[in-house]
């Protein structure tokens, strides 16, 4: 058994973010903000998904999931705002999200439909989270120096999805889900998230100015396909999601609990939830 913590994030969010916050990087800036113009809409998403599939389960097996679930939403929910904080100061800043219309019109269709394609969806992004997660842990030199706080942000969202990383998972496997559906939205998931994550950051780089210079995209070629980039360093673990006898937590979740062990001085504990 662990711990599913709530935690509030002892950051200031009200001050204005630097542009070209992470490092002086063009390209990683416009990246980092494009996901987190899509962490409000998604984010909704996911807690609605497992909301709902906790209520189809028999009572006997809600009792099993409840606190999880409770702790799932807790978690997701504050990244949520916080992330809506964030995205005030890059509309401020003149950005323009595109990502969360379209994400929001999709997941209209999901409406009225079986509780266990959504909770596929949620799980498929869960996994992109979480691998993500784990390389950004390993990798927090990406993040840079100039905007200390944004760093604690994005190390501390990091750690708490790796945390949950098997919650929607569990759920769809306990309403019945079969590895056919679960691996076939995964694929279309991939599609999704790949376009709509390039097509915004390169609006990003567009309104920032900075989309037709070659730096730019020497940049984004280390960040994504470079030795150690993001894209080679993932791609064992984002392959393992099609293997039948997959389950999230087979992946090493070491980085999140060392992060959240070693900076207790920037969150602080509201409430806790046991998951199995």
């Amino acid at each position: 058994m662990t711990d599913l913590v709530v935690r509030r994030l002892l950051v200031d969010m009200e001050a204005p973010i630097p542009p070209l916050w992470c490092d002086g990087d063009a390209f990683r800036t416009a990246f980092l903000d494009a996901l987190s113009m899509s962490f409000p809409v998604g984010e909704q998403f996911f807690i609605d998904a497992v909301r709902g599939g906790l209520q189809a389960l028999p009572p006997e097996a809600q009792a099993r999931f409840k606190d999880e679930v409770q702790g799932f939403v807790g978690q997701e929910a504050t990244h949520r705002r916080l992330h809506g904080l964030y995205n005030a100061h890059l509309a401020r800043m003149g950005m323009q999200d595109r990502w969360s219309p379209q994400a929001l019109a999709r997941q209209q269709l999901f409406e009225g439909t079986d509780p266990r394609h959504a909770l596929a969806v949620t799980a498929a992004y869960e996994h992109f989270t979480a691998i993500f997660a784990n390389w950004l842990l390993t990798h927090p030199h990406m993040l840079g120096t100039r905007d200390p706080r944004l760093a604690t942000l994005w190390l501390w969202h990091c750690a708490e999805e790796a945390e949950h990383r098997g919650t929607a998972f569990d759920l769809y496997r306990a309403l019945g889900g079969d590895e056919e559906r679960r691996v076939r939205w995964f694929k279309r998931i991939t599609l999704f998230f790949i376009r709509d994550a390039l097509a915004q950051t390169v609006h990003n780089l567009r309104r920032s100015g900075h989309l037709w210079r070659w730096r730019t995209w020497r940049s984004g070629f280390s960040f994504l396909l470079g030795r150690d980039g993001l894209v080679r360093s993932t791609r064992a673990a984002w392959r393992d999601y099609l293997s039948p006898d997959f389950h999230p937590h087979q992946h090493d979740g070491s980085a999140s609990e060392a992060w959240l062990a070693g900076n207790r001085g920037n969150y602080a504990v509201v409430g806790a939830a046991a998951t199995s």
